[in-house]
């Protein structure tokens, strides 16, 4: 099986270090073992999306040395895919409509139960409100993964994972999911799928074998791999990679535009520079 991976940015503001580090070591691992490296444009959001960023953020990895083995995958090409997902997961009765808006949930964890998590990797934790209220989609704003039905569907499941912090085998467990990670958005009424769901499709349309990106994410894969199996899909191999953060400690965010790339770039800066900042 031939290693492919790749970078996924998002056409939502300008590439900064965090982002540099990532597709860096993505495409140096990448070369290093005769593997395939892939550019996906995660612009589900179109609302945000913009055609300049796009194209600033390709010219931005071609100055750093960056090249991809297959034109571009748009997640705004495929919407198509994510809704055919839906679909199998709604007939198996896995997915259930809802009408919460976030200040709704907000409200509903006002009196959190002693000792149990009240935020996890796709935030604030759904208390579960529409659950067993069968709301037609219309009515509603978003679909959700009824996690307890999808638990005894999709596991046992597992990933293994080669970043330094998390190391080795790692096996879902139906009470932490339960628990620490609750019923996910997969879709919303103004976007065809969630960060989630949509990158879970798209790694397995590209025969991505390998997925690299920050740590932050981790906790997130826990969801992955669960709709993997539920969907049937190949699960990857993950690697989670240290953040790069500011002098404060702070991840670096696309607002933080002094250290955006082609910042550096008009300041005179060089590829090589950039690696040194970023400790390649």
């Amino acid at each position: 099986m031939t290693f492919t991976t790749r970078f996924a940015p998002s056409p939502t503001g300008p590439l900064h270090l965090g982002h540099a580090y990532s597709a860096l070591l993505a495409h140096d691992l990448t070369r290093a073992s005769g593997g395939r490296f892939l550019l996906r444009i995660d612009d589900i959001d179109q609302s945000r999306a913009r055609p300049q960023w796009e194209a600033q953020l390709q010219d931005d990895l071609h100055w750093l040395g960056i090249s991809w083995d297959a034109p571009p995958r748009r997640q705004s090409e495929h919407f198509k895919d994510y809704s055919d997902a839906l679909d199998k997961l709604r007939a198996v009765g896995l997915i259930f409509e809802c009408q919460c808006t976030r200040r709704d949930i907000e409200t509903a964890a006002n009196a959190p139960q002693e000792g149990v998590p009240e935020f996890g990797p796709d935030g604030r934790i759904y208390p579960g409100t529409c659950r067993e209220l069968g709301l037609p989609p219309a009515a509603t704003t978003c679909s959700r993964l009824n996690i307890a039905r999808a638990c005894a569907a999709g596991l046992p499941a597992e990933f293994s994972e080669t970043g330094p912090r998390h190391l080795g085998l790692h096996k879902l467990a139906a009470g932490d999911l339960l628990q620490s990670v609750g019923d996910v958005v997969l879709s919303r009424r103004e976007m065809a799928a969630s960060y989630h769901l949509s990158v879970v499709i798209d790694d397995a349309a590209c025969g991505v074998t390998h997925v690299i990106r920050g740590e932050d994410l981790f906790e997130a894969t826990r969801i992955h791999v669960l709709l993997q199996s539920l969907l049937g899909l190949p699960t990857p191999v993950y690697h989670h990679h240290a953040l790069i953060r500011d002098e404060q400690g702070k991840r670096l965010a696309k607002r933080d535009d002094a250290r955006a790339i082609s910042t550096f770039r008009a300041q005179g800066a060089t590829p090589q520079d950039i690696r040194r900042m970023v400790g390649l």
